[in-house]
């Protein structure tokens, strides 16, 4: 009978196992192998490639590119969806809360649009919106201000509004559901016991929906690390480096300028970012609990 069990249990689980392991480790573990090699995408090294060791991480931190585009990573990671995306998804979801149900809906829906909208399609958005003759510059231009090149004078702040106003609606229906579970007669009893709102939020609402909180910031700093469309359709990692993260100096390495090899080592360096922010993550907020 126990051997059955085991029998029927593994033909549950053996499509999703072959699935994590052809679209997941068996990619994992060529990108880990090429990361140590010098191949390239073309030309002699795309055929006749060798081992190389660690060089192409001696390489990367001796590279000041690498350097300029992992701090523009943390600048729009920290910015765009640890402070922006978790603050404006908070606070519109506190303001849902006790909301009219049909503005309720409508404000998800519309919040919702920008999340379900194609990035290359968000990127047009905004070029439009902060183009030299785009729509901040005509409201801009109706007070007697010059027209500005946010794209240019301001190119990582234009990225970091178009990222938050994408990704808010996720973190959003994470508070909003989280929210809606906590029970309100711990709120009521607070109040009465004459907690103000600040007390409120900070030592009742806050705590009771830390597991939230934790969940949504693994979740948009991985969407973060990996933010890719939204950057080159919108500015291409310019003017210069000022917006080149991670994944777009990556991909400039890796199909760009040919150095397979450099690019994978540096998708690994990326997912070991990744995992080390998570992690420390969940080391902090046990502390806190």
């Amino acid at each position: 009978m126990h051997k059955h069990i085991v029998r029927k249990a593994f033909l549950f689980l053996a499509p999703a196992v072959l699935l994590v392991i052809l679209f997941y480790t068996i990619p994992m573990v060529t990108s880990v192998f090429y990361s140590f090699t010098d191949k390239a995408l073309v030309g002699a090294k795309s055929k006749n490639w060798g081992f190389v060791g660690f060089q192409n991480y001696k390489k990367m931190f001796s590279d000041q590119f690498f350097w300029i585009s992992l701090k523009n990573t943390i600048v729009l990671l920290v910015c765009s969806a640890i402070i922006g995306q978790q603050v404006v998804g908070f606070f519109l979801a506190q303001m849902m809360e006790k909301a009219n149900p049909l503005i309720r809906k409508m404000t998800g829906l519309a919040v919702l649009l920008g999340w379900v909208t194609p990035e290359v399609v968000v990127s047009f958005i905004f070029f439009a919106f902060f183009n030299k003759e785009g729509s901040v510059n005509s409201l801009l231009g109706i007070f007697g201000f010059s027209p500005i090149a946010w794209l240019y004078n301001y190119a990582m702040l234009s990225v970091i509004i178009a990222n938050i106003w994408r990704g808010t609606a996720f973190s959003m229906l994470m508070f909003q559901s989280a929210l809606d579970n906590v029970d309100t007669s711990i709120k009521e009893a607070a109040v009465i016991d004459g907690a103000g709102k600040v007390q409120l939020l900070t030592r009742i609402t806050l705590p009771l929906i830390s597991g939230a909180i934790l969940t949504n910031t693994i979740l948009i700093t991985l969407q973060t690390l990996g933010l890719f469309g939204l950057i080159y359709a919108l500015t291409g990692g310019g003017p210069g480096f000022d917006t080149t993260t991670l994944p777009i100096y990556m991909y400039n390495r890796a199909f760009s300028a040919y150095q397979l090899g450099y690019g994978t080592a540096m998708a690994i360096i990326l997912l070991l970012f990744g995992i080390g922010l998570s992690l420390s993550y969940m080391k902090s907020m046990k502390k806190q609990l």
